[in-house]
């Protein structure tokens, strides 16, 4: 049973959403206003934010860009804005997916379950390449020592290179491995993530090669 914060200002939906979400196993959690929603992810963790944009107090951008200060967990934008530059900047704040209405609470309780499969994913031991050191049952990823404090999908595409050393992967491939094959975003938002990645990384972040025309990898170096 994971728990789940639904941050929707319309009752009648938020009922919908919720029931959904009950009726999948898991345990829900709701807010009407941004500062809510904040003021709640402060004092209860959660597994999955379910955020609409159009709030109170604080926009749904504003508070996914919070959220992603205090927690790695997966964040599904869902709202009526549906324009290409909207969803752009909600991947900007870190969401992991994007959802416009109408939708289905079929496909919601869906994509849901997947990210939350995703997130659990847990592997035998720690990976370390050169100072970087992945501990994928803290999902923590430490520096020289030091704990580095990534996004959900800066670890997870950090986390997908690493154990796969040395592989070539596009784009594309990157897109479906780590985002999911129904992600609507552009191949713009794995070179965004791979250049934070790189800064956040400092110079260990010299083992995400880029190769023109073909893509990235992890390359295992001294």
């Amino acid at each position: 049973m994971a728990s789940i914060l639904i941050v929707e200002d319309e009752q009648a939906m938020q009922d919908i959403i919720a029931d959904y979400m009950r009726k999948g196993g898991h345990r829900c959690f709701t807010a009407g206003d941004g500062l809510d929603a904040l003021a709640m992810l402060k004092e209860h963790p959660m597994d999955l934010l379910i955020l609409d944009v159009m709030i109170l107090h604080l926009d749904g951008f504003s508070v996914c860009r919070m959220a992603r200060e205090i927690s790695d967990m997966p964040v599904i934008i869902l709202t009526a804005r549906g324009a290409e530059d909207d969803k752009l900047t909600g991947y900007g704040c870190g969401a992991d997916d994007y959802m416009t209405k109408p939708f289905s609470p079929r496909v919601l309780l869906a994509k849901v379950n997947a990210l939350l499969r995703r997130a659990s994913r847990l592997s035998a031991g720690a990976v370390n390449a050169g100072k970087i050191m992945l501990w994928p049952n803290a999902r923590r990823v430490d520096l020289d020592g030091q704990e580095v404090v990534l996004t959900h999908k800066e670890y997870e595409l950090l986390s997908f290179l690493m154990a796969n050393p040395g592989q070539i992967f596009s784009r594309e491939q990157l897109l479906n491995r780590v985002w999911g094959y129904d992600f609507a975003g552009t191949t713009r938002t794995v070179d965004t993530h791979i250049k934070t990645l790189r800064q956040k990384l400092g110079d260990e972040g010299r083992h995400i090669v880029t190769l023109i025309r073909s893509g990235y990898k992890f390359e295992v170096t001294p």
